[in-house]
């Protein structure tokens, strides 16, 4: 008996709060695939947070899987373009099997990217996806003339900002369903030009006016200002694109779906293949020129522990943030920066270790959200993303969803009605809605909300007497204005207007029945006050010199 009297007290209990809210929300019957499901995953995944990063079997990526692996925490889904090297890699690092999957997308591509999130989203059966690392990238800064992808762009423009940005688009509610959902993408030092790293050195990221992207940024059009090709200032433009459109995703979509999104520069990685386009005696220079000259050289092995650092930190669970590093060369790199728990020790790099990152300034261009909102538009145009309604938060039960629809609904047919053309309308000129069609709207909301009415009657009754007793419905408000008083009172069949102060003698047959209906009312109003007093034990006040003498403002009185 007492099991029987706990169990609905618990429900109760669950469902009044914000969980129960949220529980209520996303509850979904149980069916035997569903169970089924859920159990092969548990068996696949554990209680790993699932993590896809592009671009794993180089550079950066690589070394933040191996970073990540390291934990015990995550399962990783590598997104690589070669299977083959991929495994290759895996085997060479030791990533465990069975917390890693590698997955193929061709980034010059969108229909590959588009089959990669469909086959990913079979892949995980049902798992969230907790965190989204967008990390492949390519520089051509020697190439004298672009070369196109699949699609028809420009390789650093697609590769690097435009498929991201459509996989981000595919991707979003399944993120969004994790409980510390992160999308994090790769920026530079380039895109940023409010450093010597970004700002000194020519070509500069510079969007202008996105001609180019506006007319499509098809071959032909190689670059998103519109202007000629120009290799290296392509690669800066894609991280600025990474960059802007971080931030405006933080502006559009992390309140409604708790998603962090941030991007991140970890530093320059001389040593990186990302630079294998470029001359041989860069390649040999460059590293010894950062190394020793600007002391901004970053290995490999650090910028991933930054980058894993990014994905695994709660204190980086932050949105709207550029990351950057503080400190130096020195120190912290290799296996052992890595300790028990996942912790980062020790300096290095142009940054530093797990105590020296912060939120990096960013550049007027980056923050510029007039350029990052058509940036926004024009690409979902070019990639064909979908993206959900922008500051939509989810409502915490679907009951409050109906409740909005409807109001939504009434508001329309309100304002249809005042938007029908009449004396005084000035705006909306060319339009006429007529009062046949306002009639129509209400008639079909009438219709409409009868179900709606009828259960409430089935379930609630109708209210009785009491339940008003003393609430709104009963309240008077009396204002002045001018010398005149005018009453509201929630009354059948009584609808009384302000009364504009104006000669007796010009006031029309309408203006006198309302100065009629408001002596009445005042006199009502008098009647009991003085009948109030008189039970209280006191005098009523004299004639002349009550409340209703009182200075000008607004009085409440409640029976």
């Amino acid at each position: 008996m007492a099991n029987k009297m706990t169990r609905p007290l618990l429900i109760a209990s669950l469902l009044s709060g914000a969980a129960g809210f949220k529980f209520m929300s996303n509850f979904k019957m149980p069916t035997i695939q569903g169970q089924l499901r859920e159990q092969k995953a548990e068996a696949k995944f554990g209680s790993k947070k699932l993590v896809v990063i592009t671009g794993t079997s180089s550079g950066l990526g690589r070394k933040t899987a191996r970073a990540l692996l390291r934990t015990g925490r995550y399962h990783v889904v590598g997104a690589v373009r070669d299977l083959d090297k991929m495994e290759a890699v895996a085997e060479i690092e030791g990533f465990p099997e069975e917390d890693f999957t590698a997955m193929e997308v061709e980034l010059n591509s969108f229909d590959s990217v588009r089959k990669f999130c469909d086959e990913l989203n079979t892949m995980k059966m049902g798992r969230p996806i907790d965190r989204l690392i967008c990390n492949a990238a390519v520089y051509q800064p020697s190439l004298p003339v672009p070369k196109w992808t699949v699609d028809g762009h420009e390789q650093q423009m697609q590769i690097n900002f435009l498929s991201h940005f459509l996989m981000v688009s595919l991707l979003l509610d399944e993120i969004a369903l994790a409980p510390d959902p992160r999308v994090i993408l790769v920026g530079s030092v380039t895109g940023n030009d409010n450093t010597v790293g970004g700002g000194g050195v020519y070509p500069i990221a510079d969007l202008k006016e996105l001609e180019g992207l506006k007319a499509g940024a098809k071959n032909p059009i190689s670059m998103f200002d519109g202007y000629n090709f120009d290799g290296a200032k392509a690669y800066k433009d894609s991280k600025l694109c990474l960059m802007m459109t971080s931030n405006l995703l933080h502006d559009k979509y992390h309140k409604q779906t708790g998603i962090s999104f941030s991007s991140i520069y970890p530093g320059c990685i001389a040593e990186s293949p990302l630079f294998r386009e470029k001359r041989p005696w860069f390649r040999k220079y460059f590293p010894v020129f950062m190394k020793y000259i600007t002391g901004g050289f970053v290995g490999e092995e650090e910028a991933g522990l930054r980058l894993f650092q990014v994905a695994h930190d709660p204190r980086c669970a932050k949105s709207g943030v550029y990351w950057s590093w503080n400190g130096g060369p020195r120190e912290g790199r290799g296996a052992e920066a890595l300790e028990k728990g996942g912790q980062i020790t020790g300096g290095g790099g142009a940054g530093g270790g797990w105590d020296s990152i912060y939120e990096n300034d960013q550049s007027d261009k980056v923050l510029n959200q007039d350029t990052a909102s058509d940036l926004f538009k024009y690409s979902t145009i070019v990639t064909g993303a979908e993206w959900p309604p922008a500051n939509q938060p989810k409502s915490p039960c679907p009951t409050l969803k109906v409740i909005g629809a409807i109001t939504a609904y009434q508001n329309k047919k309100e304002e249809l009605k005042r938007m029908k053309q009449g004396p005084g309308m000035v705006a909306g000129k060319g339009i006429v809605i007529t009062a046949t069609a306002a009639k129509a709207v209400d008639a079909g909301s009438s219709i409409l909300l009868l179900p709606l009415r009828v259960l409430q009657r089935v379930l609630l009754g109708k209210l009785p007497e009491k339940a008003t007793s003393g609430s709104f419905q009963e309240t008077q408000k009396v204002k002045r204005r001018g010398g005149l008083l005018t009453f509201w009172r929630r009354q059948p069949e009584v609808v009384v207007q302000e009364v504009v102060e104006e000669d007796a003698d010009e006031l029309d047959p309408e203006v006198e029945a309302n100065q009629r209906l408001r002596d009445e009312l005042e006199e009502e109003l008098r009647a009991k006050i003085q009948a109030q007093a008189a039970i209280d034990g006191g005098l009523a006040p004299p004639d002349g010199d009550d409340e209703m003498a009182a200075p000008a403002g607004e009085l409440e009185t409640s029976r």
